[in-house]
């Protein structure tokens, strides 16, 4: 017998119908072209760039479409949509033994500079290796940052794995020889280090690292080793300096990329693997310690070309709000019976889910929209203030707000009554515009964006 679909998965299924109408219906560079000729190839080009994918990466791309569309025949630009996305794919391979580590008793070094996310990856790292159930030991080899011991032992508690440290300003190497100890005395799979990055002096990094390394060949021979990079996607040309850098003073077997719950479309994702020619094996998408994900080149390819990413977010989804409390929801909405109590829960969902932005970023087609919508990610705070000055049977009830509860709810608040004003209209429009979505994601070539987009128009959201 099959097994029942749950209802995230129901709901990806009907998200990927969605996007493949949404994406032929609007994607000018598909849809607008009637042949294939040199402007096709430029719309294509400006795409690429403005996903920053840089110019090498993206003109290698162009030619390796345009030698498909010749032994392919292809007359259709619609055609030409599978082959660029095989050819993005393509590039960004992670390779078979990729994950080899997380099967084996290993030693996992990880490098970076200061404020890419570095330490705070090694946490997320330690989390997801926990939660495959791993025995994870950290090493706080970053003696050379303050507070950088401090930093990862919270992360330690976070993950639940075990951490040895050292004093700040003590030698690194000195670290790591006790954590291989711990490791062995303590049987542990997986031997996480967190290293200092100081690229600035590269002699004082090489240094650091070969006696790091020496120790590890010494008193640890039999573990598989890993050298991990960790870069910052939001940085462009800066990241893909830093990983020719690294690669030049240490032997990387992978890449971390962070910082891609933001606007970014990670292009940076397949010009950092052309120039380190090491593959990207984790990515960040937020500050929660479920929010490092292994890095699947296709959905990256989907989200470079503006084509949102929802696998990715069914499973935040799914790690985030039970299906229960989805089920509930989804039905509240199509009815538009959905109150102020349930308008809360949607905000806490979403901030537990990276944000709105986030959710934008890897919902099909919504990416172009963007600017038609005002999102201030930082009001979320002040609406949920107003709402919790309300009363439960007001929350219940939007009806009872009249002009002397508002202004009770504002001084409760600390806002002014116009700020309460705004938050119950905008709330309104919500419940309208929620009662018209089902029929908006629907059907046709370009039903389902096309609405939604004149819906929307110039609205902003109530945070």
């Amino acid at each position: 017998m099959e097994e029942k679909k749950g209802f995230f998965r129901r709901l990806a299924e009907g998200l990927s119908k969605t996007r493949d109408n949404i994406v032929s219906g609007i994607d000018s560079i598909f849809s607008g072209f009637s042949s294939i000729d040199e402007d096709f190839y430029e719309e294509i080009e400006e795409t690429l760039i403005m996903g920053d994918l840089g110019i090498n990466a993206t003109t290698a791309i162009i030619e390796d479409l345009k030698v498909k569309v010749k032994e392919n025949h292809i007359k259709e630009p619609s055609e030409c949509k599978r082959y660029l996305i095989e050819s993005i794919r393509q590039q960004m391979e992670v390779g078979e033994t990729a994950y080899e580590f997380e099967h084996r008793t290993s030693v996992v070094l990880v490098i970076g500079v200061n404020g890419v996310g570095k330490t705070t990856s090694v946490g997320k790292l330690a989390g997801k290796l926990k939660d495959q159930g791993k025995k994870v030991v950290l090493a706080a080899a970053d003696t050379f940052r303050a507070a950088a011991g401090e930093q990862l032992s919270e992360w330690a508690s976070r993950a639940c794995v075990e951490i040895i440290s050292g004093q700040e300003g003590s030698d690194p190497a000195s670290v790591v020889y006790d954590a291989v100890a711990a490791a062995k005395a303590r049987h542990a799979d997986v031997l996480l280090c967190d290293t200092a990055g100081r690229l600035h002096n590269k002699k004082n990094l090489m240094n650091e690292l070969g006696k790091i390394n020496r120790i590890l060949e010494k008193e640890y021979p039999e573990a598989y080793r890993e050298t991990l990079v960790v870069l910052d996607g939001t940085t462009g040309q800066n990241a893909l300096v830093q990983a020719r850098e690294f690669a030049e003073v240490a032997d990387i077997t992978g890449i971390i990329l962070t910082k891609l719950d933001g606007d970014t479309r990670g292009g940076a994702a397949l010009s950092i693997r052309a120039v380190t020619g090491r593959p990207i094996l984790y990515v960040g998408m937020g500050e929660k310690l479920s929010d490092l994900e292994q890095f699947y080149p296709e959905r990256m390819a989907s989200r470079i070309l503006g084509m949102g990413d929802i696998l990715s977010l069914i499973e935040k989804a799914e790690l985030d709000v039970s299906e229960e409390k989805a089920k509930e929801m989804s039905q509240k909405l199509r009815k538009a019976e959905f109150d102020f109590n349930d308008f809360l829960e949607q905000m806490r969902q979403i901030k537990k889910m990276g944000g709105m932005n986030s959710i934008l970023n890897m919902m099909p087609g919504m990416s172009q929209m963007k600017g038609n919508v005002e999102i201030d990610e930082r009001s979320m705070d002040k609406v949920e203030a107003i709402i919790l000055s309300m009363t439960k049977e007001e929350r219940a009830n939007p009806s009872l707000l009249n002009p002397s509860r508002k202004q009770r709810i504002a001084k409760g608040a600390g806002v002014d009554i116009a700020e309460v004003n705004r938050i119950v209209k905008q709330f309104e429009q919500s419940k309208k515009l929620m009662k018209q979505l089902p029929g908006m994601m629907g059907g046709g070539k370009r039903k389902g964006l096309g609405g939604l987009g004149g819906m929307l128009g110039k609205m902003k959201l109530p945070f």
